[in-house]
């Protein structure tokens, strides 16, 4: 792993945010990889936890009746600050933990293995844990078993952003995208935090088809994405709802700084043509902008109002956006 990014918190949180895992419901790898640690391992305890802003999340959990627990005090928030392997031999004498309600409470955590889970641009989303109730150490041939069923859970991760990843523009799929837009709006509701969404479709995409060919307009869909993911933060997210309609999921960004991205990303693709089979295209696209308020429930909810202002935009003349707050 690159040392680089152990203090690249903000880093780090796009990552997780990236692989969009929080808070999704139980799945059997993770589940199977859980057990196995905890048989194997001789461990009553065993965890594939997420490290989120202020909390650590358990994608899986055997042993303890939680689901997250503050980052706080979660030795997980330790291991993900290093490079290899965090062997807790006694929490009890150790001065990181001796006073860690988990340790001198309920579930009596005394000894701990931690696996980063390393993703493959460097960044620790969390670590698959070994967790025992009594004092003990964890050889190197047990580390080792570990660190191979990290590896499985990393490549699950791996897998499961495939399965999320739109193949022609390596945007989010509408179902990943709908799935983390649900998760938002939960964290938004917890949190107490802003969030917004944009919906984009591009002005005449049937005529390029038509008399460029489908493989123009697949390359138009892939040069839009480019200069859309070029201009988001690491925490935006970019999916493709279906044909050549994309959203913009806006953590933390209030309907005036949704706006005002919608116009930047509205400029950046009209501002050059787009080269294809010898033809250079002028390529606009309309959108929809919408935050997050106490009425909207849900992802498809949200994505309906959004899209009646797309259509708005549409009927305004195309290459524009329309918003259902101007100001905030």
């Amino acid at each position: 792993m690159n040392n680089q990014r152990l203090p690249d918190e903000k880093g780090r949180l796009a990552a997780v945010r990236r692989y969009a895992i929080l808070d999704t419901p139980a799945e059997e790898p993770f589940d199977k990889l859980t057990r196995l640690v905890r048989d194997v391992m001789g461990v009553p305890i065993a965890t594939v936890s997420l490290i989120d802003a202020e909390r650590q999340w358990f994608k899986s959990v055997v042993g303890l009746p939680l689901c997250e627990t503050s980052r706080e005090v979660s030795f997980c928030n330790h291991a993900i600050q290093r490079n290899e392997p965090m062997v807790v031999p006694d929490a009890a004498e150790d001065p990181r933990f001796s006073m860690n309600p988990l340790v001198t409470g309920d579930p009596g955590i005394r000894s701990y293995l931690g696996i980063p889970l390393t993703t493959p641009d460097g960044y620790n989303l969390g670590a698959l844990c070994a967790i025992d109730t009594r004092p003990r150490s964890f050889d190197a041939t047990q580390i080792a078993v570990m660190q191979s069923f990290a590896n499985l859970v990393l490549n699950e991760l791996e897998l499961r952003q495939i399965a999320m990843s739109d193949g022609l523009t390596g945007t989010m799929t509408r179902r990943g995208w709908v799935e983390a837009a649900e998760r938002e709006i939960a964290r938004s509701r917890r949190n107490g935090s802003s969030a917004s969404i944009i919906v984009l479709d591009v002005d005449h995409f049937k005529l390029v088809n038509d008399v460029y060919g489908h493989p123009a307009g697949d390359t138009v869909l892939r040069t839009i994405a480019q200069r859309c993911m070029g201009d988001l933060r690491e925490a935006d997210l970019l999916g493709r709802l279906g044909g050549e309609e994309f959203a913009v999921l806006l953590p933390q960004i209030n309907a005036k700084g949704a706006l005002d991205l919608a116009e930047r990303l509205r400029t950046l693709v009209a501002a050059a043509p787009v080269e294809t089979n010898g033809a250079s295209l002028r390529v606009t696209a309309s959108f929809g902008v919408c935050s997050l308020t106490d009425d909207i429930k849900t992802a498809d909810a949200w994505l309906a109002v959004a899209d009646a202002l797309l259509y708005e935009a549409k009927a305004s003349g195309r290459n524009c956006c329309r918003s259902s707050v101007s100001s905030q």
